[in-house]
């Protein structure tokens, strides 16, 4: 099971300082996309240039061009992107695609699909390989967490991996590991935690 630190409101600089204190609890660095938003694809490249041996995930979130779109991700350094799983297949095929010619991977973000069953298998079926349970910010505003979305995803998928997010930290963690995710995703929970090297060693702990 795999630890996934999402960098949201960090600069450069700062998420550089904070991976050398937490870079061995952690297997997977998110670009986040407000952190993409605000330092563009120089964010991916500056940090798989400082932490080679890590994988990089572009929090992409691609709607539309999806092997353009892939293509700038993965020419910064990439080793994953995220398109998301509403969009148009072709969209999402041409991003699977594109990672199969670069050796790299695409992660379907399935915020808001309305029907997860339906559309996991229409997913699997053009090779898709990993999935990610996605609540965002604004519904965990409202009192949604993943875990149902786990549920009902864990049962629906055949081949895929899973990575979950939203919310998750130490403290929840109990909730979800009976599901088995691939992947755990945790930004808030270790960015705002009052001691994020803490946080991040025990989220690491309880994965083993």
């Amino acid at each position: 099971m795999k630890l996934q630190l999402a960098l949201d409101d960090l600069t450069i600089q700062q998420s550089i300082e904070l991976l050398h204190k937490v870079e061995t609890y952690v297997d997977i660095i998110e670009i986040g996309t407000p952190f993409m938003m605000m330092e563009g694809m120089k964010a991916t490249q500056e940090i798989k240039k400082r932490f080679p041996d890590h994988e990089v995930l572009c929090d992409t979130k691609i709607m539309d061009a999806g092997a353009y779109e892939a293509e700038i991700a993965f020419d910064a350094g990439a080793d994953y992107v995220t398109v998301l799983g509403i969009t148009d297949i072709a969209t999402i095929e041409a991003c699977v695609n594109k990672a199969i010619e670069y050796g790299r991977k695409v992660v379907v973000d399935m915020i808001c699909v309305p029907d997860l069953p339906q559309r996991i298998k229409v997913l699997e079926e053009i090779g898709v390989e990993y999935l990610a349970v996605h609540t965002g910010v604004d519904q965990q505003a409202n009192g949604r967490t993943p875990l149902d979305d786990l549920i009902e995803m864990k049962e629906a998928t055949k081949n895929a991996k899973i990575a979950v997010a939203g919310g998750l930290k130490s403290s929840n963690l109990y909730l979800y590991m009976p599901y088995a995710p691939d992947i755990i995703i945790v930004g808030g929970g270790i960015l705002n935690a009052p001691d994020p090297v803490k946080e991040t060693k025990m989220i690491k702990e309880i994965l083993k």
